[in-house]
């Protein structure tokens, strides 16, 4: 199976430097769409419903600090490597972030805030802890199959 390390390489090698919060979002919809369209996720990670929108904390972990994601440099130490992506994985991903890599990273948090998965998770966090709860994939399929 990709990891996540695959497809956030894909994304930033193919559609070139974006901020760290926009790439984040781009991979939960593309997760989201591959759950629907191809019937299994993109990579086995998870997505949290943090308070600007879905993060997947292992990419977060790897890109901590970094404001702007220039290149895919940064990724080099997990060994990423797209030509484990398929072409039908590849062709998801184009198709979503072709839809969406226009709109600026406050566009896609707020469009993600008004959908159900992630206000969901949201009421599931604990207000004083600062970790946060896992948006499931079983819900992120249902919503989007429905809703895309």
């Amino acid at each position: 199976m990709t990891s996540v390390f695959d497809v956030a390489k894909y994304i930033l090698d193919k559609y070139g430097a974006m901020s760290a919060m926009k790439l984040q979002k781009l991979m939960f919809y593309a997760q989201a769409m591959s759950l629907v369209w191809d019937d299994v996720p993109l990579f086995d990670d998870d997505f949290e419903a943090w308070a600007k929108g879905p993060v997947c904390r292992t990419l977060f972990q790897a890109h901590k600090g970094k404001f702007m994601l220039d290149n895919s440099d940064f990724l080099e130490k997990y060994q990423p490597d797209i030509s484990r992506l398929t072409n039908e994985q590849k062709e998801t991903i184009n198709v979503v972030v072709d839809s969406l890599i226009d709109l600026p990273a406050y566009k896609l948090s707020e469009l993600a805030h008004s959908e159900a998965p992630w206000q969901n998770a949201r009421r599931n966090c604990s207000p004083d802890a600062r970790s946060n709860t896992v948006i499931p994939k079983e819900e992120m399929m249902e919503y989007y199959a429905a809703n895309w």
